[in-house]
């Protein structure tokens, strides 16, 4: 019986614990580019271009995974690459978080016509692809870090509100919201202090799952140019610059795609875990 119950938290530990190992890393790496970039991402060496990795036949400890078609060092722009990707990823899925959560605690608190306003145009939101919004924003308004932060947050509020209405919806008939409202207390004071904090758990794993989306769609649009523009070091940008010497260069556009694999299933695997040691149900069976 101890062997069975221990299984499920075991397994939630261990994946808190590596999925926390790689987001850690990630974001350790770019906060500390500059320091362990080996060369600068910019510069150019054209007697260097398309070095291939340093196992390879013609590969140099110089550049440990080679060289782009320019002669940047990929390595580096690998490591300052994060910076960019992470930062617009985690930007996006906070505005996205704000944005939504306030506007599903309002519709699932007060109810009426704010509730149908917002609930039905987060529906007709959902029925649009988030990618496809972001294409045609980005387009109008041109590719920065500032407008992909804002186009792809805007674009992800409908998650949080759907999850947040049903939250909060649950969470008002609890009888010390009942107390609250029979002291006389504001509807906003009773969603801060009262309603927020029950449905924080929650809002945290989808926030977390949500970053691993935004890295994916910020990567999407760089590789279909509609991002930050080159020769700016991203994950995309680098995808993008690889995609038309795959079959004579593939370091270029496998290393900056094993990254983005990486954290993002890191990501997941955090998010999973979370959710795992939150859910009340798994905790009865544990």
């Amino acid at each position: 019986m101890a062997t069975r119950r221990s299984g499920p938290r075991f397994g939630h530990r261990i994946k808190i614990g590596l999925g926390a190992a790689i987001v850690l890393g990630a974001v350790l790496m770019a906060i500390l580019a500059p320091l362990l970039a080996p060369h600068d991402p910019y510069r150019q060496d054209l007697l260097a271009r398309l070095q291939p990795p340093v196992w390879a036949e013609q590969g140099a400890w110089k550049h440990p995974l080679g060289t782009d078609n320019y002669g940047r060092d990929l390595l580096s722009r690998l490591i300052y690459g994060s910076r960019l990707s992470i930062m617009v990823g985690v930007s996006a899925a906070l505005l996205s978080a704000v944005l939504g959560s306030v506007l599903g605690m309002l519709a699932g608190y007060k109810g009426g016509w704010l509730q149908q306003v917002i609930m039905r145009f987060a529906d007709a939101h959902l029925a649009f692809p988030e990618i496809l919004l972001a294409i045609l924003i980005v387009a109008a308004v041109g590719g920065s870090a500032l407008n992909l932060i804002l186009v792809l947050g805007v674009s992800g509020w409908m998650v949080y509100a759907r999850v947040m209405y049903n939250l909060t919806r649950a969470v008002r008939e609890r009888p010390f919201i009942e107390a609250a409202v029979s002291h006389g207390a504001s509807d906003a004071y009773i969603l801060a202090r009262h309603v927020f904090p029950q449905l924080v758990p929650v809002l945290t794993v989808v926030c977390t799952l949500q970053v691993a989306q935004m890295i994916l769609q910020e990567t999407a649009l760089s590789f279909l140019g509609l991002g930050l523009p080159p020769p700016t070091a991203t994950w995309g940008n680098m995808l993008a610059e690889g995609r038309d010497r795959l079959w004579v260069a593939p370091w270029i556009a496998n290393f900056a795609g094993l990254a983005i694999i990486l954290v993002v299933w890191g990501i997941n695997m955090l998010g999973n875990g979370l959710r795992e040691h939150l859910d009340p149900k798994a905790k009865e069976r544990r």
